[in-house]
């Protein structure tokens, strides 16, 4: 094979490859969340509505950036 021979082409704006790959960031900030949360559920049980609570308020704001990142591909795309 040629070395100048192409094997694979990105279609599109690089732009949406790196916003794609944005959404690791809150997926593993939701993993964190979820995983701490479990843990302080398991050690103080008595303050799970304050845990629950805290819990759904950081999933938001993670699912938030998520969406910002889903969303600004067609905003910016060409």
């Amino acid at each position: 094979m040629a070395a100048t021979e192409t094997l694979a082409a990105v279609s599109g704006s690089l732009g949406s490859v790196g916003y794609g790959l944005s959404a690791i960031g809150p997926g593993i900030g939701v993993g964190i969340i979820f995983g701490n949360g479990t843990q302080a559920l398991a050690r103080q049980p008595e303050a799970a509505g304050l845990i629950r609570a805290n819990q759904i308020l950081g999933f938001a704001f993670c699912e938030a950036l998520a969406l910002i990142g889903i969303v600004m591909p067609f905003v910016f795309g060409q």
